[in-house]
């Protein structure tokens, strides 16, 4: 008997599931990945930033990587503008990601670019009769329509919570979309493409101490949609819920980064890797 038929012999160790890389698609200077990149460190997860705004290329993704598509000023509208040439790529790569059943992330543009690549688009948004364009800046509730004490998806939120809302558009959803969450102008505010794949429109991913640069940076779009006392209102409900919402958003990314990288188990319930 040789020692590899010995009843001794230890079995070969599995092989280890790959570690998650997070791969982040940036379109500004600002708004950069904050919580999720947090999250991210804190599995010991890479990151990779992709600034599609400098010129760098799509990148090539594993396997193994999930992909987060932050947002910007421009939007669906904006495909074939010589100012934005990545974005008809960028669109062809979320289209890549939806048919391999990579696991992916949208936000405010992201989630318009996702809505687009799964057969929906995204529109400005409208309230009222007759219609006329809203943007929705600054914080305000949404409503999930899963239950958080039974949705591992919504783990440690509340039914209703507060988010900071920064945008002028709506995605319009595939037929084959889950709605995940609305607020009062705006219904389409998180939704989820098969198991892999969720949008958000409204801005997860913002560190408090972020939130001076995008005033900085969007002030006249701030006093457009709120007025000329806009920017000092923001900064005040931030006073008062922007800790609050900093961690109900983490815990959120948390779930997400669960959900979104789960492995099927014995019975076919998604089980996490995290690592």
């Amino acid at each position: 008997m040789t020692a590899a038929e010995s009843p001794t012999s230890a079995p070969a160790p599995a092989a280890a599931a790959p570690a998650t890389r997070l791969v982040v698609l940036q379109h500004l200077e600002p708004e950069g990945p904050g919580l999720f990149a947090q999250e991210a460190a804190e599995r010991g997860w890479p990151v990779q930033v992709v600034r599609l705004d400098r010129g760098e290329a799509l990148p090539r993704l594993e396997a193994a990587d999930l992909l987060l598509v932050l947002g910007g000023p421009m939007g669906v509208g904006d495909l074939g503008d010589p100012a934005y040439p990545w974005l008809e790529g960028e669109v062809d790569l979320l289209r890549q990601a939806l048919a391999a059943g990579q696991p992916l992330i949208g936000v405010c543009l992201g989630a318009q670019l996702l809505a687009l690549a799964a057969g929906g688009t995204a529109v400005p948004l409208q309230v009222g009769e007759p219609a006329r364009p809203l943007r929705e800046v600054g914080y305000g509730a949404i409503t999930w329509h899963g239950d958080p004490t039974t949705d591992p998806w919504l783990r440690g939120l509340q039914a209703s919570e507060l988010v900071l809302h920064w945008h002028g558009d709506r995605c319009v959803l595939p037929a084959d979309a889950e709605l995940l969450a609305s607020s009062l102008h705006c219904r389409e505010q998180a939704f989820r493409i098969g198991r892999r794949a969720v949008g958000l429109q409204f801005h997860v991913e913002l560190e408090p101490r972020q939130l001076e640069r995008w005033l900085e940076h969007d002030r006249a779009y701030v006093v457009e949609a709120l007025g000329a006392d806009g920017v000092d209102r923001i900064r005040a409900d931030a006073g008062r819920w922007g800790a609050r919402v900093a961690q109900q958003g983490r815990r959120l990314v948390g779930n997400l980064f669960d959900q979104l990288t789960a492995e099927p188990g014995p019975n076919g319930v998604p089980q996490s890797r995290r690592r």
